[in-house]
């Protein structure tokens, strides 16, 4: 089990304090489960699961060195969940040439309280932050299910690159990279 007293900040003008700090399978799971449960995140794959087996999926990730679960909170409510992980240690390795510094990553915004325009890019831009924060991390990779137009949308003009469609764990899925490079000089 993580530390789930270390928590990244940061301060984002005209948008608030984001936190992101291990999930807590003790803690967070129904919050969790009422957010993969709900038909706008059909493509987490988990809208007919049961509560029992959300926790027992976040307890396996919780027990893995190379899989992490974060809670992301905006001025103390929470609203996203963001997942990491190593592609080489999980089946999307087995779809695309993993390459040294590789580094995956999953998101999900919570329900929206209302639309706010600029959300989820900003949310993004500071998830990136966060991964990239590690030096050893030289490429994020992300692979949505290929029918979320949006999502892949969104991360295309975050800077990401399409790579193939794969097939993985039941769904077809856009594989996407953003190396260290571009998002830096997207910063600036």
């Amino acid at each position: 089990m993580r530390d789930l007293a270390s928590t990244y900040r940061q301060d984002v003008d005209g948008f608030g304090r984001v936190t992101i700090r291990p999930l807590d399978p003790d803690t967070d799971i129904d919050l969790v489960h009422s957010w993969v449960s709900q038909e706008r995140a059909r493509f987490w794959g988990m809208r007919d699961t049961g509560r029992e087996r959300v926790e027992e999926i976040y307890r396996y990730l919780d027990s893995l060195p190379t899989h992490h679960a974060w809670l992301t909170h905006r001025d103390g409510t929470p609203v996203a969940l963001f997942q990491t992980y190593e592609p080489a240690a999980d089946p999307v390795g087995e779809c695309y040439p993993v390459q040294p510094g590789d580094h995956g990553a999953h998101l999900l915004i919570g329900p929206p309280d209302a639309v706010e325009r600029g959300f989820t890019g900003t949310l993004l831009r500071v998830f990136l932050d966060f991964v990239f924060a590690d030096p050893r991390h030289r490429r994020v990779v992300m692979e949505p299910d290929a029918r979320n137009e949006k999502a892949v949308d969104r991360l295309l003009r975050t800077g990401f690159v399409a790579g193939p469609l794969i097939d993985l764990d039941g769904k077809r899925a856009r594989l996407l990279f953003l190396d260290r490079e571009t998002f830096e000089a997207g910063r600036s």
